[in-house]
């Protein structure tokens, strides 16, 4: 017969189960920013989900860097995922502006990071954006607005999108990871300009407000995905 301690109540089972980290979306814009917060699909509920943070980091990879790195270092962060999110240009003839692109993987001088649950963000992305479509494939980063012939240049090595900031977001997000974690990322991207549809300044045409209102409506799609990540794997 083992005695109980003296002075305390005898244990319980294990110690609680910390809250999960909380998911971490990052795009760059203030338009970005803003359609993110008016968005959210079906009511306030959505908007409002509890263990979503996000951030906006600034425009480019180096600003994007320094943002996430910050926000990662914060306590509770090391296990937060990271999800990259804002607007892209197209790569491959007949895409639209208001088309959305699920990265498998991100690109940049550096190498490739694989993405993690695109087949459940292309479906729940489906859901939230009816009508719209869904391109699944490699995004590209860029340190500067792709146009002209480098969009067909970008194409042949395979990437369907370009975009500033998601490959230096998640490049991050890997490399800051608590205790060899494997943090779960991802990227989803809203195509504000393509081949065909290619824009001077985002928000002056058609194409621009396409996409900001297509924005508005994917976060119950990222909260999907985050809510995946917290089921038992088989």
């Amino acid at each position: 017969m083992t005695a109980a301690r003296a002075g305390g109540p005898e244990p319980h089972g294990p110690p609680p189960t910390p809250p999960p980290a909380p998911l971490l979306v990052a795009c760059a814009l203030r338009i970005e920013q803003a359609a993110l917060r008016s968005g959210g699909g079906r009511g306030a509920a959505a908007r409002t989900a509890p263990g979503y943070c996000l951030l906006r980091t600034g425009m480019g990879p180096r600003a994007a860097e320094r943002a996430v790195g910050r926000a990662l270092a914060e306590p509770g962060m090391g296990r937060a995922p990271v999800l990259a999110t804002g607007f892209c240009a197209g790569l491959v003839p007949g895409m639209n502006p208001g088309d959305l692109v699920v990265a498998e993987e991100i690109r940049d001088p550096r190498g490739t990071v694989a993405c993690d649950g695109t087949a459940l963000l292309a479906e729940a992305l489906a859901r939230a954006a009816p009508g719209r479509t869904v391109h699944t494939g490699a995004l590209t980063g860029s340190d500067h607005v792709v146009r002209g012939q480098e969009r067909a240049q970008l194409r042949a090595t395979g990437a369907i999108a370009v975009d500033m900031e998601s490959a230096a977001t998640l490049w991050t997000a890997t490399r800051a990871a608590a205790d060899g974690w494997n943090r779960p990322v991802a990227a989803v991207r809203v195509i504000v300009d393509a081949p065909e549809h290619e824009l001077v300044r985002i928000g002056t045409v058609r194409g621009g407000i396409s996409a900001f209102r297509v924005l508005r409506a994917v976060l119950p799609a990222f909260h999907d995905w985050h809510r995946s990540l917290l089921l038992p794997r088989r």
